[in-house]
């Protein structure tokens, strides 16, 4: 799987999950300092953002201190549902409830073993189509709609 991979700083965090994704096979696009680029957080966010919407990866992962900077920043993006994940049930129900395609990481609260329990869940549970979520999904489609409306 292509991935979008950014955060505003190298960290050994960040270099321990890029080498995990590499050895599961997926192929990345390191965006911001993990690509030695010096871009902030919101640029960064936008980035992977913009590059999952836009079809160069299919999914993206992103670092920040709190992760909290880079889930909203990222989240103005239409078609981005960016989760901020502290551990494996979050990133289950994440993907599971809210079809998340966007998982957001802090480099100040996990450690490598919380972050590879976080990753194989993300990776290992898919959205399930259902009456009651798909519905929620087509609402936040609609607010996004309204607010691009509103904007011109």
């Amino acid at each position: 799987m292509k991935l979008a991979i950014g955060s505003d700083e190298k960290s050994h965090l960040t270099q321990s999950v890029i080498e995990a994704l590499k050895e599961r096979g997926h192929d990345l696009l390191l965006i911001g300092p993990l690509d030695d680029d010096n871009l902030s957080w919101p640029q960064v966010a936008r980035a992977v953002a913009e590059a999952v919407v836009g079809g160069k990866a299919e999914e993206g992962i992103l670092f920040c201190w709190t992760g909290t900077g880079v889930s909203i920043a990222a989240s103005k993006v239409p078609g981005i549902r960016a989760s901020l994940c502290a551990d494996a049930e979050t990133a289950r129900g994440a993907r599971l409830w809210n079809d998340a395609n966007v998982l957001c990481l802090s480099l100040r609260r996990l450690s490598e073993a919380i972050t590879e329990e976080i990753i194989e869940s993300w990776f290992s549970t898919a959205y399930e189509p259902n009456p009651e979520d798909d519905a929620c999904m087509a609402q936040i489609k609609e607010i996004e709609l309204e607010y691009s409306r509103e904007s011109k």
